[in-house]
């Protein structure tokens, strides 16, 4: 039983985990704002990390604010970042995201969300075990944040790729074109030089 006991804590801990690591890709529309919220005790910690996938200059406005409605952090015109809280009091915790800055263009975002439920961590209720799984599933989150960023500047970059392939071929398209025009005019014009004209 004694051996069991450490692959159940195991198990358990890593499925809260993956609960209370959360991931999400939103589409803002322009002079909108998505607003989320957490409920959360005192605390507990909250982490939102983002970053703008795609549309114009890719950038957002993001702020957290407290059940009180005071500011916890605050980004103007960020392309990504990640603001870490401790809750100070008891209520929801609210979010958002912004787009109010753009009139036209809307913007794709890419956000996680990561939970640390507060546990007095004194040593004589914690386990050396439960403080390494801690250990493990912050390092886990930070591995999964890091693959979720490589995977936006991918789609970043391979969206960039494309669209200078297209604007090459269109360009090669368009020169082609016009060595034909000038080719065809320098046979007509080559031709009309040398035509005799005939007097009545």
């Amino acid at each position: 039983m004694a051996r069991i006991y450490p692959h159940i804590l195991l198990t358990v801990c890593f499925a809260i985990l993956c609960h209370l690591v959360q991931g999400h890709m939103i589409d803002v529309p322009a002079s909108k704002k998505e607003c989320y919220f957490e409920d959360l005790h005192v605390n507990d910690k909250m982490t939102v990390t983002y970053q703008v996938g795609g549309g114009g200059h890719l950038d957002i406005d993001f702020w957290l604010t407290s059940p009180s409605g005071l500011a916890m952090g605050k980004h103007i015109k960020q392309s990504t970042g990640s603001i870490s809280i401790t809750a100070e009091q008891d209520g929801r915790h609210e979010y958002c995201f912004s787009n109010q800055m753009s009139t036209v263009v809307d913007k794709i975002v890419s956000f996680n969300v990561h939970g640390v439920i507060y546990v007095d961590d004194d040593a004589d209720t914690v386990a050396p075990i439960e403080r390494e799984i801690r250990t493990l599933a912050n390092g886990l989150t930070a591995v999964k944040d890091e693959q979720e960023y490589i995977v936006i500047r991918e789609r970043t970059h391979r969206n960039t790729a494309e669209s200078t392939n297209a604007r090459v071929k269109w360009w090669s398209v368009f020169q082609a074109l016009v060595l034909f025009a000038v080719v065809g005019w320098q046979v007509y014009y080559l031709k009309s030089f040398f035509e005799v004209k005939r007097a009545f």
